[in-house]
């Protein structure tokens, strides 16, 4: 008998799966795979890894003719399982370990019909019983007393809902002046859980385009810095997979050789960034630039930003931002250390925009200068502040740092006592991240029937520890600067 032939209705099957421990051809390992590579971890140590492949290519320095190997001409983009997202890389088909199992991508179930959405039942209820209040009342029996639980039929509609959850009452009880329920207490705040959870994490990003983007940059030099890039930038594609792009560090300039960057810098005179110092103490100082003054400059700084900010997309449209940017002096000049952006006009009253210290100077205390200074400057404003929401993983450790350490400062050298406001007053953190910190760091507690403000012995152990180390801070005496005032025509976007 012949075999049957399948309808054209039948969907195509998804690729049969590879064996345990088979092997198979290179040329089966597509986008959207899991497979093994090789990699060296920190320790030296050459182990074996799952990653997803994100992207295929021809080997940048593959040399026709020189192999016909298939593994020597292709380049993987991958990402590591259980690795953030900055250490995807391009790895060489060489790598791959072909004798293990490799996963497919699960095929797309087809679209659903959504069906219309339903008032929620317990939304129906409450009208239903504010109705019959509002009759009650008409019809000249007086209000309800609002401490009565008060039964209320259901209608057809309700009926059948609840013969689909195999509820068999007519009847429903609601307590409308029942206290809601107390919010769940939130999680202890473990800093070495933090880190494993950044260290895991992917994307910061909610656009599914950035996450799907590959990186496009291998290594920056930046003045005596080579650092690797971590995510995509909106390079031009030119300059897309250069083995290093090459910075001016001044103009922040890039170029596709050191030859051209070599001459960029015989004619470039620039030997700090291009706006009014307004800090300077020790051999820190800061400068204060206007994204509508200096637009190239700006447009270049946010450009290197992107290479290590995940949840960050804005590179073009700098005129409605200031820039802080910090820099150390030498006798070469003032190099950039990180910066934050500001709105002009910010109707949520934000601080920063968007923070960076560049990946050569992190670990160095940088990142708490930064965030120090920008609270200094909503001081000179008389104003609360608080960063743009979402923060990126580094970001938010060093702000959950700073909170911490300020509030309990203030609280171990005042010997009033302080509430909430008064600790913003102090220090310009908002109730909400003052609340928030006090809520993670459990500094809560229940005393002769009101919350109080409690330190322990372990948090105070905890922070005389951390403030032992040497740190620098912002001397506010040494900060000349009055807040900017803009006209309307200043706020507008224009070229």
């Amino acid at each position: 008998m012949a075999p049957s032939t399948p309808s054209k209705e039948e969907s195509p099957l998804p690729p049969p799966p590879i064996t345990p421990g088979g092997t198979y051809g290179i040329e089966k390992v597509s986008v959207g795979c899991k497979i093994y590579i090789t990699r060296t971890d920190v320790d030296g140590n050459v182990e074996q890894r799952l990653a997803e492949i994100l992207s295929i290519r021809d080997k940048p320095s593959y040399v026709e003719g020189s192999s016909d190997k298939l593994a020597d001409k292709l380049e993987y983009f991958v990402h590591w399982d259980s690795f953030n997202k900055r250490l995807d890389d391009w790895v060489s088909g060489t790598r791959l370990v072909l004798s293990r199992d490799l996963e497919w991508p699960r095929p797309k179930p087809p679209p659903q019909k959504k069906a219309p959405p339903k008032a929620p039942r317990a939304t129906n209820l409450l009208k239903r019983a504010a109705t019959a209040n509002a009759l009650a009342a008409t019809a000249g029996l007086g209000p309800s007393t609002p401490n009565l639980k008060r039964k209320v039929p259901l209608d057809e509609e309700d009926e059948e809902e609840d013969a689909e959850g195999e509820v068999d009452t007519s009847l429903e009880t609601i307590d409308l002046t029942a206290p809601m329920e107390p919010s769940k207490p939130p999680p202890i705040f473990s800093k070495e859980q933090e880190i494993e959870k950044l260290r895991t994490s992917g994307s910061m990003t909610q656009s599914i385009s950035e996450i799907a983007r590959v990186k496009n940059l291998n290594r920056l030099q930046i003045g005596q810095h080579e650092v690797e890039a971590w995510y995509f930038s909106p390079y031009p594609k030119e300059y897309s997979h250069l083995p290093v792009l090459y910075l001016c560090e001044f103009c922040l300039s890039f170029f596709p050789s050191s030859l051209t960057l070599s001459r960029h810098r015989r004619r470039c005179t620039l030997l700090h960034p291009p706006g009014n110092e307004i800090y300077r103490h020790e051999d820190i100082s800061f400068f204060e630039i206007d994204g509508r003054r200096q637009l190239t400059w700006c447009r270049n700084l946010s450009l290197l930003s992107k290479c290590f900010l995940d949840h960050k997309t804005l590179y073009y449209d700098v005129q409605p931002f200031l820039y802080y940017v910090m820099t150390q002096r030498d006798d070469r000049g003032c190099h950039i250390i990180g910066y934050f952006s500001k709105e002009k006009e910010s109707p949520d009253n934000y601080n920063v925009a968007c923070i960076l210290t560049l990946p050569q100077h992190q670990r160095h205390g940088y990142g708490k200068l930064l965030i120090d200074f920008s609270y200094e400057l909503s001081k000179k404003e008389g104003k609360l502040g608080s960063p743009e929401k979402p923060l990126s993983d580094l970001g938010l450790l060093g702000y959950r740092s700073y909170w911490s350490e300020k509030i309990i400062e203030l609280l171990l050298n005042t010997e009033d006592d302080l509430s909430i406001d008064d600790i913003a007053q102090r220090t310009s953190i908002t109730h909400a991240d003052i609340h928030y910190t006090c809520s993670t760091l459990q500094l809560f507690k229940h005393y002769k029937g009101q919350h109080v403000i409690c330190l322990t012995d372990a948090i105070i152990e905890q922070h005389q520890k951390s403030m032992s180390k040497k740190k620098r801070r912002i001397v506010p005496e040494a900060l000349i600067w009055k807040p900017p005032v803009f006209t309307r025509d200043q706020l507008r976007f224009g070229w």
